[in-house]
């Protein structure tokens, strides 16, 4: 994992020195902060309790690629448009939660509610930011004005699970719900704990805020879809459980501060 994360890192940053000889891009930096929330095979789908509790936090860096802070023309894309490329890390602590832990005692309620596991994802890329009701230009020159936003992007994510019980080792019969003792997706088990890399789609919705000539505040909420189901560390064979639909996702929101580098 270490190999790609170099390589990942260098050609991101190999992009942003590119794009600083092109005197007509003005750049952003900044930084961001915020919840989130995992959708994973931990806890009940649907269920409020399974929503809220396996919510984690996040912290990223941004950096921005601006075609109209210097440019002369008023092109559509340069006044509406902006390449955010990310360097963000987040952390989730996962537990069952819902009707299957709930009115009774049996061995296998005492099995789910005695999993716990922990995700922890650095994520790399880039998203294309479209401003879609005013221009940039207009923007930048009015003080406490605000700025709405779509977005879309792809990144790569690395990711680091564990998975544990407190009743035992997982993998025995008496720690581990026996769906997870099946196989699944080339692993032994339905759980695993280890380290990997996976992409992902990533969209949102946001606001700028026009703070001061040179710096704006953000807030910004996103959908994050990963190419993987081992994200959270648990993955149930979804030949035998047809319940395991999805990959896992996770959403964010988050707030920031962004700085104009003239």
């Amino acid at each position: 994992m270490s190999k790609k994360f170099i390589c990942v890192f260098v050609a991101f940053f190999g992009f942003l020195n590119l794009s600083t000889a092109q005197s007509s891009v003005a750049h952003e930096i900044g930084g961001f902060f915020g919840p989130s929330v995992m959708k994973s095979d931990y806890g009940q789908r649907n269920n409020d309790s399974s929503t809220y509790r396996n919510t984690g936090f996040g912290i990223g860096l941004v950096h921005y690629l601006n075609f109209s802070y210097r440019s002369m023309s008023d092109a559509y894309f340069n006044e509406h448009f902006k390449v955010r490329s990310e360097l963000s890390y987040n952390q989730t602590k996962l537990n069952h939660f819902g009707k299957w832990i709930q009115n009774g005692n049996s061995i296998g309620k005492q099995q789910l509610r005695a999993m716990e596991g922990k995700s922890s994802i650095v994520n790399l890329g880039a998203q294309l930011e479209y401003f879609p009701l005013n221009e940039i230009h207009d923007f930048e020159y009015s003080i406490g004005s605000f700025s709405p936003y779509i977005s879309l992007g792809v990144q790569y994510n690395f990711y680091s699970a564990t998975s544990s019980s407190t009743m035992g080792e997982l993998g025995t019969v008496e720690a581990t719900f026996p769906k997870y003792l099946v196989p699944s997706d080339g692993h032994s088990y339905g759980f695993s704990t280890e380290s990997n890399g996976t992409w992902s789609i990533v969209s949102g919705i946001g606001a700028r805020y026009k703070l001061t000539d040179l710096s704006d505040l953000m807030v910004d909420f996103r959908f994050q879809y990963f190419n993987s189901d081992w994200v959270d560390g648990l993955n149930p064979n979804e030949e035998i459980f047809t319940e395991n639909k999805y990959n896992d996702w996770q959403v964010w929101l988050t707030f920031g501060y962004i700085f104009y580098l003239e």
